[in-house]
């Protein structure tokens, strides 16, 4: 029996650790959890395997690199029972989810099954490889208060979405809220959340108590929420707290949450609670460090705790944009654009 380990917050883990990169860990019966690298500070996504009958089911895929194709073959040796792959089920459109599932799909003659708007979501923007950075997004960072040199980072980064995910397939099966769907030995129910990404596919199995959450619900870190420059006035944050606050209506206190970074955990209520309270504090120190006129590259202070670079300045300003936003929306904040087109926000 596996020892109960309180790590945080008022959640509990049942397991005490992750399977090493290329095992499965059984975490109920017929669902596997195995991990797969990422060469970022976040250094592992968590994959799930539905064994059934006839097959099995993975759902998330890890990013296109040979090392994750290679532990993804080494895995297929020693597990699958000589039963078949039969479904490749995406939680939402980031790499790290969807990176291999172009390859998956090809290696195992098998269908896609994402949400539409995040299948549709993906296809344009690895659309983007390659490309010079438009005028679009130039004005919408300078807008944000970007100097020169962050316009730069900007130019360097843009059209690399794709570059760590493998082509994808040309059809999928839509994913849908309150769809029913037969995966592995049992029936899931997808519950779509937003604001992480446009509609983000959790599955939950009422037989075991089981969600598999993706970015949805993680356990010690907030998943980041941004304004991006293909939807410049776009509100994720309310989009967010709306699903968190769904989800607490949705799920039974006591589910057993399988997230994509960090320990499965118990205490799926208490963490939304949590994260809920968490953006509304930085809503509200915000609100207050916006007394006078600040650019969105000078709120990083009031929301967060370490220093921005050029690894992480995309992420930061989109999230100190998505709680302006939120601010304007609630009508507790203005933004007036001055002569060099940058936008001034200030507590209403």
């Amino acid at each position: 029996m596996n020892t109960y380990t309180k790590l945080s917050h008022e959640l509990t883990y049942p397991i005490e650790g992750p399977p090493e990169h290329g095992e499965l860990i059984s975490v109920a019966p017929g669902v596997y959890w195995l991990r797969m690298p990422l060469p970022i500070g976040l250094n592992h996504i968590n994959l799930w395997l539905l064994e059934g009958d006839d097959g099995w089911t993975i759902v998330d895929t890890g990013i296109a690199t040979d090392e994750t194709r290679g532990l993804w073959e080494q895995l297929f040796g020693k597990y699958l029972n000589n039963k078949p792959v039969t479904k490749i089920v995406v939680t939402h459109m980031h790499p790290d989810h969807v990176g291999l599932a172009g390859w998956l799909t090809s290696r195992w003659d098998v269908n896609l099954w994402m949400s539409r708007t995040e299948y549709l979501m993906c296809r344009n923007l690895v659309a983007d490889n390659d490309k010079e950075a438009p005028e679009e997004g130039l004005r919408f960072y300078k807008a944000a208060g970007f100097d020169e040199d962050s316009l730069n980072v900007y130019r360097k980064r843009f059209g690399m979405f794709g570059a760590r995910i493998a082509p994808l397939p040309n059809a999928f099966h839509r994913l849908m809220d309150g769809q029913k769907i037969r995966l592995g030995q049992y029936e899931w129910t997808v519950v779509v959340g937003n604001g992480h990404s446009p509609e983000h596919a959790c599955l939950y199995n009422p037989k075991l108590n089981l969600l598999i959450a993706g970015d949805q619900i993680l356990p010690r870190i907030s998943s980041n929420v941004s304004v991006r420059p293909t939807e410049p006035d776009d509100n994720p944050l309310a989009d967010w707290l709306n699903s968190c606050r769904m989800l607490i209506r949705k799920l039974p206190p006591d589910v057993f949450v399988l997230p994509s970074h960090g320990l499965p955990f118990y205490g799926a209520h208490e963490r939304l609670k949590e994260l809920i309270e968490q953006h509304e504090g930085d809503l509200e120190k915000l609100y207050v460090f916006c007394a006078e006129p600040k650019r969105a590259v000078d709120t990083f202070s009031a929301l967060f705790k370490g220093d921005i670079n050029e690894g992480n300045l995309i992420i930061a300003v989109g999230e100190s944009l998505a709680h302006l936003h939120y601010l304007q929306a609630e009508g507790r904040m203005v933004v007036e654009t001055n002569v060099n087109g940058v936008n001034m926000y200030r507590s209403a």
